[in-house]
């Protein structure tokens, strides 16, 4: 048996393993620790992988999950209102930095049809790194992360024009395998096929699979729709990442696009990785050796150059000055498919071996560059928005380009729609608190749905549909499910997206209400208990004992009941439990560390309320309470304070209450 695909895997993981450990106590980003991994293990240094090949392939898969997840977590809708930045902001960037280039090297002495070869492979940039880093700071929705994305998706169209010219520029005959109307019928074929596949086929098709109730068969048919999308676009002269992309609009235009997200996710960061490698694996370290300063200016120049032309273009189409430094900023480096083209200019005579070594070697640059300039980008923005400027260039022609829904805030999330969800969404309804439910059975998603519940097809075990539904703002998730591993997991996930949720949940048994509220949920209902106190109230009436006896028996087994439930110390009150409910008002629990700034203070001491407009309401110490506590008494290290404040009051004296650092 042949392992040197396992082999290769293996060192690259191990070494990027190690070289990623060192890197993050460095602080630098985990992309550049990904891509000297390459750099380390490539033909170039130490030769640790000598097949590259595998690779490059499996990094390609890593470009098409990644291109496939993003555009899951777009629509059609956003793809119309971003247009302005494909086409417009799109042509403008391409054309121009294409044109200022081929100036520069024709003016260097560098015959024209190389000099426009190289403004081809210039004017791209890495979609794979851009959008990789945009998700990272959720700033794919933001108005330069969709300016970006618009001029990036733009770019993978003009690969193909430009792959068509090559031959013309070479001065040989050809155009690459198919003609200029064949491609255009063949584009808008696929086009068509996107269309009816995102209104009709793939929703019919997903809600058939989702049926099912087999998670295993749901992921093999997302990466069905998408490997086959992204193959269909490929044969017809498209690259694969744009039929990838394309597939992921098709899926987000239905309700399965969350629970698909989070099925995908794992496999995109494992192959994402391979692309970084792959990259890194490209750069002669020889060659940079020997040509180090030279590589290092063209290097500073075809950055500014292209963040100069994308932030002026991103200007141009109306949108603010700031918008434009983060977009020109954001895809100042060449992209994967440079590397492409490059390689067919090198097959075709329009550059020799020298001037390809140097361009990898400026590629590769510009590539580990790009987390550090994502990172200056803000503060570069920042001054360039106190420059002396008119202020319809500082804040651009377009105020509202990209609106956004209102998120929900201090919401309740639902697990599971049966009798009990509905009863939970029916209190919500009448007490006007805003909820969301999350239910895995499609054909009650898609009933509810038509009714004008807000409810979404998804496994709330994946963080990633949690996510959707507003977990990190949330106030309260509810679990109605009767599915024990499920809701632990859920459990697990929700507790570590937020720390400050209150999760009520259900169970069968008794038995299990440890170990749920030692997986963090804070108040568990199990149902035999319940069920047993109705059972005996039916029994009691049936021996005709008075109703009023019956009920104060009920209350005293409950009271007995919810001792036994409030057992665990995190399950300490919320606003829930006082009686009322209001946005931005927080009830919450700050234990005092050992050296806490308020350990040892009196209550009058400390004077929260004057100086911090927050109110002590109890203090726990141990298993005794001191509900309402005086001014004369003292804070200890270990005691549980019950405060209540608006969220960022709380949040201000958090700092009271921690450890000291160095103790």
């Amino acid at each position: 048996m042949d392992t040197a695909i396992l082999d290769n895997v293996i060192i690259i993981f191990a070494l990027s393993i190690a070289i990623i450990f060192v890197t993050s106590r460095l602080n630098v980003p985990g992309i550049v620790g990904f891509l000297l991994a390459g750099i380390v293990a490539g033909p170039h240094a130490l030769g640790l992988v000598q097949e590259t090949t595998t690779v490059e392939a499996l990094a390609e898969i890593g470009v098409v999950l990644l291109l496939f997840t993003i555009g899951m977590e777009f629509s059609f809708t956003d793809l119309m209102r971003i247009r302005r930045a494909v086409f417009a902001g799109g042509t403008l960037q391409v054309v121009l930095t294409v044109t200022a280039v081929a100036a520069g090297a024709w003016i260097a002495g560098i015959p024209p049809p190389q000099a426009v070869f190289l403004g081809f492979i210039l004017s791209l940039s890495s979609t794979a790194i851009v959008l990789s880093l945009l998700q990272e700071r959720s700033e794919v929705e933001s108005p330069h992360g969709r300016v970006t994305l618009g001029i990036l998706i733009f770019q993978d169209l003009a690969i193909i024009p430009m792959m068509l010219l090559v031959p013309m520029l070479a001065g040989t005959d050809g155009t690459g395998g198919m003609s200029v109307p064949l491609f255009i019928a063949t584009t808008a074929g696929i086009i068509g096929f996107v269309v009816v596949s995102a209104k009709w086929i793939v929703p019919a098709a997903l809600y058939h699979v989702a049926r099912l109730r087999m998670p295993g068969i749901f992921l093999l048919s997302v990466l069905v729709i998408c490997l086959f999308t992204a193959w269909l676009t490929q044969s017809a002269g498209l690259s694969l990442s744009l039929g990838a992309f394309l597939a992921g609009l098709i899926i987000s235009e239905s309700e399965y696009s969350q629970d698909a997200i989070g099925a995908v996710i794992p496999f995109k960061e494992v192959f994402t990785s391979f692309f970084f490698v792959s990259v890194g694996m490209l750069l002669d370290v020889g060659f940079f050796l020997a040509h180090p300063l030279s590589i290092l200016i063209i290097t500073g120049g075809v950055i500014a150059a292209k963040a100069l032309v994308a932030g002026g273009v991103t200007l141009a189409i109306g949108h603010s000055l700031r918008a434009a430094v983060l977009t020109g900023l954001a895809i100042s480096q060449i992209g994967e498919f440079s590397f492409v083209l490059s390689s067919a200019g090198l097959g075709a005579g329009l550059i020799d071996g020298t001037l390809y070594q140097a361009f990898l070697a400026m590629a590769v640059v510009t590539m580990i560059a790009t987390p550090f300039v994502f990172s200056a980008a803000p503060k570069v923005a920042d001054r360039a928005m106190r420059l002396d400027l008119p202020e319809r260039i500082r804040r651009g022609a377009i105020r509202e380009t990209f609106p956004k829904e209102p998120k929900m805030k201090d919401h309740i999330i639902i697990i599971g729609f049966g009798i009990s969800g509905k009863n939970v969404a029916r209190a919500a309804r009448a007490a006007k608190i805003p909820y969301v439910v999350i239910e895995t059975n499609p054909e009650t998603v898609r009933l509810e749905r038509a009714r004008g519940e807000p409810i979404h097809y998804g496994d709330a075990t994946r963080r990633a549909v949690l996510g959707h539904a507003g977990v990190r703002t949330a106030k309260v998730l509810v679990i109605v499910i009767s599915d024990p591993p499920a809701t632990r997991r859920i459990i697990t996930t929700a507790r570590q997206a937020n720390p400050h949720l209150r999760i009520i949940t259900r169970t069968r048994y008794v038995d299990d209400i440890d170990e749920l509220t030692g997986l963090g949920a804070d108040e568990v209902i199990p149902e035999e208990y319940v069920t047993s106190i109705e059972i005996f109230t039916r029994i009691l009436v049936a021996y005709l004992i008075p109703r009023d006896e019956i009920e104060r028996f009920a209350a005293e087994v409950r009271a007995d009941g919810y001792v036994l439930f409030r057992s665990r110390e995190a399950a300490l009150p919320g606003l829930h439990d006082i009686g009322f409910y209001q946005t931005g008002v927080e009830v919450e629990s700050l234990r005092v560390g050992e050296g806490a700034v308020i350990a040892g203070m009196t209550l009058a001491g400390a004077d929260l309320r004057r100086k911090h407009g927050v109110t002590m309401l109890a203090v726990r110490r141990g298993k005794q309470v001191f509900a309402a506590p005086d001014g004369e008494m003292t804070v200890l290290p270990g005691d549980v304070c019950v405060v209540i404040g608006p969220e960022e009051k709380i949040a201000a004296v958090d700092h009271l209450f921690r450890e000291r650092k160095g103790k």
